[in-house]
């Protein structure tokens, strides 16, 4: 617990150093584009079209029902590429953010812990944006706001606590062997055909076992939460509150572990050169 507690204290006391690093990083990124930071938004929404266009339009998927409410699949998977894109840029990027810049760190002096914080809130900024999208495009299609909108910021500050643990894990780990970002990478790609955002789990009710199993991803939560938010279903949150306590109890698990991995082998890292 006290290497956990020494991490979230430096995240905490280096915060103003996070947030502009991270807005040096996303600029710097896109600065050789035409359409520079707009690449950030824009990915994700061909990204969103192309995949709607697959599973939706040339499957012809039926609406979605979320606690007998039809949804479209369009607006459902919006929501659900929402999330991912978020998890997976910011997770990919903070795996490889200590052993990219191992050159620089060594000429300056701030907490190493620090480092997978910088991508990940680079790209909290751009899962602002797309969540203001999606606000607006819930609004013109008439999902209006509605007292569950209150669980978002919940569900954000959810989410990046799972991408920090996640980071502060795979970035010491690739660190130690290159080879772990290599493994990551396709792993998450695979899990997004496993994580709820392309086909609903409920398609798993009869086989009620291997729909435990696939809950035991923290991002099928997460992606149910902001849906049920959305389109104003339930207080996800309170009614699956042991799915809720399930999460929580992970994330300090992830946390403890990540920490430990981290704190042990820093004082390692510059030899890693």
């Amino acid at each position: 617990m006290k290497s956990m507690w020494k991490v979230l204290q430096e995240q905490i006391a280096h915060f103003y150093l996070v947030r502009r690093l991270s807005l040096y990083d996303m600029k710097s990124k896109n600065q050789n584009n035409y359409l520079g930071i707009v690449w950030e938004v824009l990915t994700p929404v061909i990204s969103i079209l192309i995949y709607w266009f697959v599973f939706g339009t040339l499957r012809s998927r039926a609406p979605i029902q979320m606690d007998g409410m039809e949804v479209p699949f369009f607006f459902w998977l919006f929501i659900g590429f929402v999330v991912w894109t978020f998890f997976f840029q910011a997770s990919i990027e903070a795996s490889k953010s200590i052993y990219t810049r191992l050159k620089m760190l060594a000429k300056m002096n701030f907490p190493l812990s620090v480092i997978p914080n910088i991508p990940i809130f680079s790209k909290f900024y751009t899962h602002l944006i797309m969540l203001t999208i999606a606000f607006i495009v819930f609004q013109l299609a008439g999902y209006y706001v509605s007292i569950y909108f209150i669980q978002i910021p919940y569900f954000i500050f959810a989410t990046y606590v799972l991408i920090l643990a996640f980071g502060l894990i795979t970035s010491t780990l690739s660190t130690l062997v290159r080879d772990v970002h290599l493994v990551l990478n396709s792993f998450l790609r695979m899990g997004l055909y496993l994580s709820g955002v392309l086909w609903p789990l409920s398609m798993l009710a009869d086989f009620p076992k291997l729909m435990i199993v696939m809950q035991l991803n923290p991002l099928v939560y997460l992606i149910e939460g902001y849906r049920a938010a959305f389109f104003g279903t339930e207080w996800f949150l309170v009614t699956e509150w042991k799915y809720s306590l399930y999460f929580w109890g992970l994330m300090l698990v992830m946390l403890f572990i990540g920490s430990v991995l981290h704190i042990k082998f820093r004082r390692n890292f510059i030899d890693y050169l």
